[in-house]
């Protein structure tokens, strides 16, 4: 996040205005429109990169219930990414493969691809998301407000604190039971004496 990235608004209002193209059904074996392989490769052609056909396979895929979101959010990133903003800035391409990769099945695991366009706190969070993978901020802020905001929205952050507090429960739960327990094997033993 050392660098300055583009403006955080101008990135949210594209995710709002996403074409339906890149909203359609990937296509997972014989079902499905768009070949996000292809996709990938087009944009990292815009973005000035040269890839081998190897490195766009993990964008074509054949289970269809694990993949589908996935490749979905890829190619929500795609078309996040070929902003002009980008096409200037050229990014690494082996961040920008982990993003449109590993990235977008992590975000997948937590969030619908609709749901990253369609819900405002969801835009920011992929905005934000990407600009941190490719080591930016968004403009105009410091490193400490991008990941102090970043963190706020980030739905894995959420998800970990829910399970940290759900953990939490369940030990003061097994305090509470095993208090009760002893108090009530203190108040036999009592009664048995008298």
């Amino acid at each position: 996040m050392d660098r300055e990235g583009p403006i955080l608004e101008a990135l949210t209002r594209r995710l709002a205005e996403t074409p339906a193209e890149f909203l359609a059904e990937p296509r997972i074996g014989n079902v499905g429109r768009v070949h996000t392989d292809a996709v990938v490769g087009d944009l990292l052609r815009l973005l000035g990169h040269d890839v081998p056909v190897r490195d766009l396979a993990p964008f074509s895929a054949s289970d269809r219930r694990g993949d589908r979101n996935r490749l979905g959010i890829t190619l929500v990133l795609a078309w996040l990414l070929a902003d002009d903003w980008f096409v200037r800035n050229r990014s690494d391409v082996a961040a920008l493969l982990t993003l449109l990769g590993t990235t977008a099945g992590e975000l997948a695991e937590q969030t619908a691809a609709t749901k990253l366009v369609t819900d405002p706190d969801r835009r920011e969070e992929m905005a934000r998301i990407a600009l941190a993978r490719l080591g930016l901020r968004p403009a105009g802020e410091t490193i400490a407000q991008a990941q102090d905001r970043l963190t706020t929205l980030s739905s894995a952050e959420r998800q970990r604190v829910m399970r940290a507090a759900r953990v939490a429960e369940e030990r003061a739960r097994a305090i509470r039971e095993a208090l009760v327990r002893k108090a009530a094997h203190e108040s036999a033993d009592k009664y048995t004496r008298d």
